[in-house]
């Protein structure tokens, strides 16, 4: 069975670029522009990792990841922060890996292979 990303970014390209990396690796993958919609998917789809963008308008991606963490079914999903924001490594303290845009897409293909082993 396929492992499961859900893709949270508000950045139609960067969403775009994601999905079809992850899928020509094999990964079945889920998207959302924004953290209320990333939050209703990760509750359907129960993903087995999530890539979050920590910049996006409404609620920023900290914010869903605190959500994430206060609800027991879910805060052990492992997240991948993806961010073009200065300082972001110190936005999700507890993220299973942090990754500057813009990314080597083969660095992050082995972060996400690294953190579903």
């Amino acid at each position: 069975m396929k492992k499961k990303i859900l893709v949270v970014d508000d950045d139609a390209n960067v969403r775009g670029y994601l999905i079809s990396l992850f899928e020509d690796n094999g990964y079945e993958v889920h998207a959302a522009g924004d953290t209320a919609q990333g939050f209703e998917k990760v509750k359907k789809v129960l993903p087995d990792v999530i890539t979050l963008d920590i910049e996006m308008p409404g609620e920023w991606g900290p914010r869903f990841y605190q959500k994430l963490t206060m609800d027991d079914s879910l805060k052990n999903i492992p997240v991948i922060i993806i961010s073009g924001l200065e300082g972001h490594q110190c936005a999700v303290k507890n993220a299973a890996a942090t990754i500057s845009k813009p990314f080597d897409p083969d660095r992050l293909i082995k972060i996400v292979t690294k953190v579903l082993s």
